[in-house]
């Protein structure tokens, strides 16, 4: 995978560390092969072996974790050449580690271009373990943009392997514009078991709306939509926004409020640690994720904040689009709004301020959506049978090769 926790600060991925721990937890036997940072990363992560690979001198190391791969390739010559590196060193990499250990399943995590690993680490593999690759749509809309000339190898990357996974319905449709593989869709979920005991206060005899965003300040996210529609609301509402995240959009967005008069309405916190988060949540009467398409074809293939907020009972407004379909039921679970509408994303959260009724309704069906369809329980089931299919037809594979290569017995006389 190109980005796994280098310290227990980072947040990266916490859906992914707290699968990895359940399956440990099962009983299976699990090790991450991940890129290095800066010539280091630690070992292991919360009781996790992790095999990282060197691509680079460690003083230019970093073209994954902080930043979109993609976008840092945009910056200068050397990040255009990393990646031919990084293919090479993880090549290298796990060529040895497979030599040195046997595994009966390999699973790549953004296969464009780890499937390669996965490839040459099933190759040397005795008996071959089976590869599984995961696809969170993302590699996809890249591949048909700006990387059309990697269509043939993406072809070859789901039909090579043993079992393809889609985060969401939406990329299982986008895999099928490349080739007609069986997918299964399990979906990730929330990072943490059990939401911490923080009531919700709701807003009782306070006069603010409060709204929320969380995630990366990047256009895909379509956060001066966001702001767009705040500024639409009518003052009587006391509309409040709290957008959490870093990223490459920030100053853009601050200059949006400031230019709309909205200093006071619109809090940009920047990156904020885990308590802070969820105080946050349990503090907002609505939480918002207004994606769209952006300029490279990209948009929400899932969206984990809407189930971390959905788990807390807060109401949500979401874009129609991309997986943030297969989460929210439109007027059930949550508001969809039309992607880039400001005007309409305005009216969904003036009709959520105005009734509390509706607000309280929608909060408790998306809690209920959460527990039910994206539970631990429901996601592990399903990675337990994609895994145990898999090991089973290795089993049989190994034992037919074994009664092959085994000379009859004379006949007893």
């Amino acid at each position: 995978m190109t980005a796994f926790p280098r310290s227990r600060d980072d947040v990266i991925v916490p859906w992914l560390v707290a699968l990895l721990k359940r399956l440990q937890a099962a009983g299976y036997d699990v090790e991450v092969f991940t890129s290095a940072y800066r010539g280091g990363g630690g070992s292991s992560y919360e009781g996790i072996p992790v095999h990282r690979f060197r691509y680079f001198p460690a003083g230019w190391e970093d073209l994954t974790h902080d930043e979109a791969t993609p976008d840092r390739m945009r910056r200068s010559l050397l990040y255009r050449v990393l990646p031919l590196f990084y293919v090479i060193g993880g090549l290298w990499g796990i060529w040895r580690l497979t030599r040195r250990r046997q595994y009966d399943i390999i699973h790549v995590h953004w296969p464009v271009p780890h499937v390669l690993f996965g490839w040459l680490g099933r190759r040397t593999t005795r008996p071959r373990a089976k590869l599984v690759t995961s696809w969170y749509g993302v590699e996809l809309r890249w591949v048909q943009g700006s990387l059309a000339w990697l269509r043939g190898f993406v072809r070859w990357a789901l039909r090579t392997s043993d079992a393809v996974v889609a985060i969401s319905s939406y990329t299982a449709r986008e895999i099928a514009r490349f080739a007609q593989v069986p997918v299964r869709v399990i979906p990730y979920t929330l990072g943490f078991d059990e939401v911490p005991q923080t009531s919700r206060p709701g807003r009782g005899a306070r006069q603010d709306f409060r709204i929320v965003f969380v995630g990366r300040l990047v256009e895909r996210k379509g956060v001066t939509h966001l702001i767009e529609a705040v500024r639409r609301l009518p003052a009587e509402l006391h509309a409040h926004l709290t957008v959490i995240g870093e990223g490459p959009e920030r100053q853009a967005l601050e200059a949006q409020a400031r230019a709309a008069g909205l200093e006071r309405r619109v809090d940009i916190r920047g990156r904020v640690p885990d308590a802070e988060l969820r105080d946050a949540y349990a503090a907002s009467d609505v939480m918002v994720l207004p994606s769209i398409l952006d300029a490279r074809g990209d948009t929400e293939g899932l969206g984990v904040v809407l189930l971390e907020a959905m788990s807390y009972g807060i109401p949500v407004v979401a874009s129609d689009i991309g997986g943030i379909t297969d989460i929210i039921e439109n007027g059930n679970s949550g508001l969809l709004v039309r992607p880039a509408d400001a005007d309409q994303l305005a009216r969904a959260l003036e009709r959520v301020a105005r009734d509390p009724a509706l607000a309280a309704r929608l909060g408790t069906a998306g809690e209920q959506r959460v527990r039910q369809a994206f539970g631990w329980p429901e996601i592990m089931a399903k990675w337990e049978e994609c895994y145990g299919s898999l090991a089973q037809t290795r089993t049989d594979t190994a034992s037919a090769v074994a009664r092959a290569a085994t000379p009859p017995r004379e006949p007893v006389r």
